[in-house]
């Protein structure tokens, strides 16, 4: 996953402080592209720990269009209860608009089944795209879509996908939006008959979250020359190790259930060394059909996990 690396150090050697809508804060760094060569293995980042059964029932929920987080809590997966209304409603999120986008005359398009459609009898066609930001219904929305618009590529028998993600958590948030659209690009290519090319992310404002007002606030926002170039002249992975030192000789550590500054926490990361990639097995059956069981991960290991507190 050295391509996920590269982009957490890229945000921190070219990003800048930013405030932004949680009061949090972050260094952000606006435009980035990580290509992902499915043939090589499972993206599931292994310099932390990644939940996978929350990827899967996230996905499958997703794809059935549903927008509740009933079948989500059901499964002891909790990552949009933040969001949701007092009856567990998140709007017409991503699932709605994937499923069930609205045309003006009162009818609506299955994006899921169209594109499918379009890859298996139009494989050349420029026009293999999902789009969740729906301008109309934002305002109806619990959260706008981060990840809002992905196009297939059919070529040489390969398929690839490209998603466009406005908004990236990098720390917590990314390394579920790799593993969730390399498994829906899978799941597409087994539906068509399609051999494994690239998953594609682009990104507009790249992220991590530097810990909301107070010291570290003031601490990043006066030291940015110095993170940077702290960050930029690391040799060996281990020397991340001394710009942790640096951070926490000036602002110390944080409480192990406040960690909002996710800095710390991205420079351990990119301490540690990236291991192999995992295997990911998918029972074949139609796309709609499938259900948790019928993924299985082969061969995943991982360092440690690293929890951050989620920017709300």
């Amino acid at each position: 996953m050295k391509e996920y690396h590269e982009l957490l150090k890229d945000v921190l050697v070219k990003g800048v402080y930013k405030d932004d809508r949680t009061g949090t804060g972050t260094v952000s760094k606006f435009g980035h592209q990580s290509r992902y060569d499915l043939s090589k293995g499972f993206p599931l980042v292994t310099t932390k720990k990644t939940h996978l059964k929350s990827i899967i029932h996230e996905l499958l929920w997703l794809i059935k269009g549903d927008t509740n987080i009933a079948y989500l809590n059901e499964n002891k997966v909790r990552i949009w209860d933040e969001w949701a209304d007092e009856n567990g409603n998140l709007g017409p999120i991503y699932g709605y608009q994937w499923r069930s986008w609205p045309t003006p005359n009162g009818k609506h398009v299955d994006q899921i089944a169209q594109v499918l459609d379009q890859i298996k009898n139009n494989p050349d066609s420029r026009r293999l795209i999902v789009n969740a930001w729906n301008v109309g219904q934002i305002e109806q929305m619990a959260l706008p879509p981060c990840h809002a618009f992905f196009q297939f590529h059919v070529a040489e028998g390969k398929l690839s996908c490209q998603l466009y993600q406005r908004s990236a958590d990098i720390f917590l948030g990314v390394p579920f939006n790799i593993a969730s659209y390399a498994l829906l690009t899978m799941m597409v290519a087994q539906e068509t008959k399609l051999e494994l090319g690239d998953f594609v992310h682009t990104f507009g404002d790249a992220h991590i979250y530097c810990g909301g007002i107070g010291e570290r606030h003031d601490f990043y926002k006066n030291n940015q020359a110095e993170l940077r170039k702290n960050v930029a002249s690391v040799k060996d992975k281990k020397d991340y190790l001394y710009v942790l030192s640096w951070i926490y000789d000036n602002i110390g550590e944080q409480d192990i259930n406040q960690r909002t500054d996710h800095i710390p926490l991205v420079l351990e990361q990119l301490s540690r060394e990236p291991k192999q990639l995992p295997t990911m097995n998918i029972a074949k059956k139609s796309l709609f059909d499938l259900v948790y069981e019928d993924f299985k991960l082969e061969n995943y290991d991982a360092h440690p996990s690293l929890k951050g507190k989620v920017a709300v």
